[in-house]
């Protein structure tokens, strides 16, 4: 047993895997019959090709056939080589037919969600509204979506539901990665780009803006001008004096304000 776990030490060490994964296999993609270290290089592979009509993605669930890297066995999906009985795997999931050395990373397979996650179970939670697991800070504590992780990052649109990029979850509910998120900010962009509602407490942005509209006068042709604006935040609408640096609502007291028409009266 001592011999087997120093043996198996050592096949970690040599770096088995690939960018995305330290594994000690490769998969034969049912889809095109060819072999990648992963599905992510499958893909990345695939969706490169000149001909758009021959790119395509790779179904984990159908992963049928798996090579060790370590002696070339082809064998059915397994933890261990039938072969030379190395751990292919330190994690294995025999749904997703998905194999990790990085325990650290603490996987786990949600039921509900259908994939393996990372980040450990405790510290996650399935909301089934949302059809997708968050941090347990966010129970009880997020606005719900429906289905908000099942579409495309608003800004790199990368597909979010299994994507290996951290993401978080705006206070509208709507989602983007980390990175895409935190991007945004730097280009001073503080509206979620789905709904437009502000993604921030921006009520010290706001009193700057009051300050400025008190302190620059309109010409008189536009003093006593009114226009409808709605609200991007809370949803009103209300007739307000007209300003070059933007219209407060009187409901929610915010900026995040567009102009409309106005509204039809009934005849």
């Amino acid at each position: 047993m001592e011999g087997f776990c120093n043996e198996r030490l050592d096949y970690g060490r040599m770096g088995y895997g690939c960018k995305h994964y330290r594994r000690r296999c490769k998969i034969r993609a049912h889809c095109c019959n060819e072999v990648y270290d992963c599905r992510h290089c499958h893909n990345e592979a695939a969706n490169m090709l000149r001909n758009i009509f021959d790119r395509h993605e790779l179904d984990r669930y159908e992963v049928k056939q798996v090579i060790c890297t370590v002696c070339d066995t082809e064998q059915p999906v397994a933890r261990v080589c039938t072969n030379c009985g190395v751990n292919m795997g330190e994690y294995f999931c025999d749904i997703c037919k998905f194999y990790d050395d990085d325990t650290d990373k603490g996987h786990f397979h949600c039921d509900d969600c259908g994939i393996c996650r990372v980040g450990g179970r405790d510290n996650f939670f399935h909301c089934k509204k949302c059809a997708s697991c968050y941090s347990v800070v966010l129970r009880n504590n997020h606005l719900c979506v429906e289905n908000s992780m099942r579409h495309h990052c608003p800004i790199c649109y990368e597909y979010l539901f299994d994507s290996l990029k951290d993401t978080t979850v705006m206070k509208c509910g709507h989602t983007m990665h980390c990175d895409c998120y935190d991007e945004m900010l730097k280009r001073d962009k503080f509206c979620c780009p789905i709904c437009s509602k502000s993604i921030m407490d921006m009520s010290k942005i706001w009193m700057r803006m009051d300050q400025e509209i008190e302190a620059t006068l309109m010409p008189d042709e536009y003093r006593d001008k009114k226009v409808w604006i709605l609200c991007n935040d809370c949803n009103d609408t209300t007739e307000v004096y007209f300003h070059i640096i933007g219209q407060k609502c009187s409901h929610c007291l915010s900026y995040n304000t567009r102009t409309i028409g106005p509204p039809v009266l009934p005849q």
